[in-house]
Parts: C-alpha cells; sequence; structure tokens
C-alpha cells in the first residue's frame, strides 16, 4: 500500500525510533541515503533539500554524529502535549513524596525507602480506589493516572511515555494525542475498578499501554510495512507483561489501556484532521479533556481540606 509523503516520513520516523530503542540495525546501507535533520525521513544522500518536509538538509554530518530531535541520540525530546503529561506527573510525584516526608517527620518515623509515597498520601491526592464506587469519586479515575509509588515506578512510566509519547503525537497530531491519552488512561482504570474493586492503585502505565495500543491498531491500515512495525510493538508489550509477573502491577489497568487503544488506534485517522468540521471536534474533544483532567484535580483538592 502506497502512503503520502507526511505519512510516509513520519511513519519512517516511527519505525526508526523503536528499530534503535530495540537495537535493531537498519538494513538500507548508509553510503546511499541519510536521515533529514528536520523530519527524520530517509533520503538520498546527496541531496540538498528534502523531498518530503521541503527543508535544507546541509552537509552531510559524520556516521558518528547525534541524531537530531533526540537526546543524546536515544531518548526522543517530547512534543507538546506529551512534555505537558511527564511534567504533570513530575509535579504530582514531587507533591505526594513532600506530603509523604511531613507525614513520616510528624509520626517520627522514617520515609519509605526508594522515594516510596505512602499509601495514605495516595489515598488522599486521588488514588484508585473503592471510593470511586462508594462515595461516587470518579475523578479518581483520571487523578490516578498521575500518580506513582516510588522512584522506580515513575522513571519506568516516563522513560515510556517520553519514548511513545512523541510518536503518538507526531502521527495523529497534538489534539487528538490529548484526548487518546485520556480515554486510554480511564478506560485501564475502569477496567482495573471492575477486576478488582477493592484494590488501590496508581500510574500512568495504563495510558502508556495505551499509546503502544494505538500505533499497533494504526499499524494495521499500512499492508506489510505495517506488519513489521507491529511486530516490533509486540514486543514492548511482552517485556511489559514480563514485568508485571515478577512485580505488583496492576495488569488489568495494562490490558484495559492498551485493549483500547487498538480499538482507537484502528477506528481514528492519522494525521491532522482533514475538515474544518473535523478539525472543530477534535479541538473541543481536546478542551473538553484539558478541563476534565482540570476538574478532577479541583475536586481532589476540595477534599483535602
Amino acid at each position: 500500500m502506497s502512503l503520502p509523503p507526511k505519512l510516509l516520513f513520519q511513519w519512517q520516523r516511527l519505525k526508526k525510533a523503536f528499530s534503535s530503542s530495540l537495537g535493531v540495525q537498519e538494513s538500507t546501507p548508509a553510503s546511499t541515503v541519510r536521515m533529514c535533520p528536520h523530519c527524520r525521513a530517509l533520503i538520498d544522500r546527496d541531496a540538498k533539500m528534502c523531498p518530503l518536509c521541503g527543508e535544507a538538509t546541509g552537509p552531510v554530518r559524520a556516521r558518528g554524529s547525534i541524531t537530531p530531535g533526540r537526546i543524546m541520540g536515544v531518548i526522543p525530546i517530547p512534543t507538546t502535549a506529551s512534555s505537558v503529561m511527564v511534567v504533570a506527573n513530575l509535579a504530582l510525584y514531587s507533591i505526594s513524596w513532600y506530603m509523604t516526608q511531613n507525614a513520616a517527620a510528624a509520626l517520627g518515623v522514617g520515609a519509605p525507602p526508594m522515594g516510596g509515597i505512602d499509601g495514605n498520601v495516595l489515598m488522599r491526592l486521588g488514588a484508585k480506589a473503592p471510593e470511586i464506587i462508594t462515595e461516587h469519586q470518579l475523578w479518581r479515575l483520571v487523578t490516578a493516572m498521575f500518580l506513582h509509588a516510588n522512584l522506580l515506578h515513575i522513571g519506568m512510566n516516563m522513560w515510556c511515555l517520553v519514548d511513545l509519547g512523541p510518536e503518538v503525537e507526531s502521527l495523529f497530531g497534538t489534539t487528538k494525542f490529548i484526548v487518546l491519552y485520556l480515554v486510554t488512561g480511564v478506560m485501564g482504570y475502569v477496567l482495573s475498578l471492575w477486576w478488582s474493586p477493592f484494590g488501590l492503585s496508581v500510574g500512568a502505565s495504563g495510558a502508556v499501554l495505551g499509546l503502544i495500543g494505538i500505533l499497533i491498531g494504526a499499524s494495521f491500515h499500512h499492508g506489510h510495512l505495517g506488519k513489521e512495525y507491529r511486530s516490533q510493538l509486540w514486543r514492548w508489550v511482552i517485556y511489559i507483561a514480563i514485568f508485571g509477573i515478577f512485580f505488583a502491577v496492576d495488569n488489568a489497568a495494562h490490558i484495559g489501556g492498551l485493549a483500547s487503544g487498538l480499538v482507537l488506534g484502528y477506528l481514528v485517522p492519522e494525521g491532522e484532521p482533514a475538515t474544518r468540521p473535523s478539525e472543530n471536534l477534535w479541538n473541543a474533544l481536546a478542551v473538553l479533556s484539558v478541563l476534565v483532567i482540570a476538574a478532577s484535580f479541583v475536586l481532589m483538592a476540595l477534599q483535602l481540606g
């Protein structure tokens, strides 16, 4: 299946990023092609202008140079909405850590090791808990996405979000990314609530699995190239599933995020909205998503008093 130029170079960006993260080397000879420093599409090595994004490519770089758009050639620089999500998660972790330290000091005991967060603090800040049902605190389905239990927990989730977020955002656009991230994260906790209604759970991993599911769902529209890319994405799922076997994680939230992401990735058109009504719809949904997140934290703050 032939891809439009815009989607082609976006897909090449995705493929290159995941190939790099999994240690897979590109089979295209380095002597004939190179990567555009702006859109990261593979172009002729001697081309002075990228035929896909139209930007000047500049001189040929040495083979050991750092890949543009990635920190130290490895970590993707987060895009707009991805950056906001990362900052929000880090901010909530900082607040919860500070509250944990204060609570431990007041009781005259040591704080949890490894940057651990006290369970009572997580409850106060909006963890997924039975109160969603017993006290109709639906906002916890949202706030739980931004809370983490310790340094390892937030480190793993933010590493995945920084790597996957820019890929989804570049493929679907910022407004769609905001909506998709929220919906898959909430659906993860909906399944978690059904599976374990009395359990306490926090973390962005449901939304992270949602991003993987979105990319897998979208790959079904791209023939052989999509099949190759999809096999790489399933490795992420396998690694996370193995991790879930040995550590106490909310596997139901993972499954809910992944499943909802698969459906949305397959059904939602890629790229920016093609028509004005479609653009208005997605803009409205994105604004609504932001308002839902903001309102959830306002409701959380009100119950703190």
